[in-house]
């Protein structure tokens, strides 16, 4: 993971005295709530009006989600490219090409 972004994360929640805010518990929640944000510009409509305020509600929940895999010092290009080995084993190609079934309809 960019060691950059990380930082930034870092400095500004550090600046505002909030990391005493940002428990396990209150970093899921805040992904949760981001995500529901994320959900609501879709809301009555297939696409969103807005890239703009799509880019700024993935923002917080890649935000949200950096600080949640800091404070459990989890590395985040491994346990993505964990999930997505798993990914593959439960999808292969042959089964899922072209579906949306779940793995356990196959």
């Amino acid at each position: 993971m960019n060691k950059k972004i990380i930082n930034e994360i870092k400095i500004f929640s550090k600046e505002r005295n909030w990391e005493k805010f940002h428990t396990g518990e209150n970093l899921a929640k805040s992904i949760s709530i981001e995500a529901g944000e994320l959900l609501e510009l879709f809301q009555w409509e297939s696409e969103v009006k807005s890239i703009d305020n799509l880019k700024d509600e993935l923002a917080d929940i890649f935000i949200y989600s950096i600080q949640l895999a800091e404070k459990y010092q989890l590395d985040i290009e491994s346990i993505i490219m964990n999930k997505m080995k798993k990914n593959k084993e439960k999808y292969p190609i042959n089964k899922s090409y072209g579906s949306a079934k779940k793995y356990s309809e196959f």
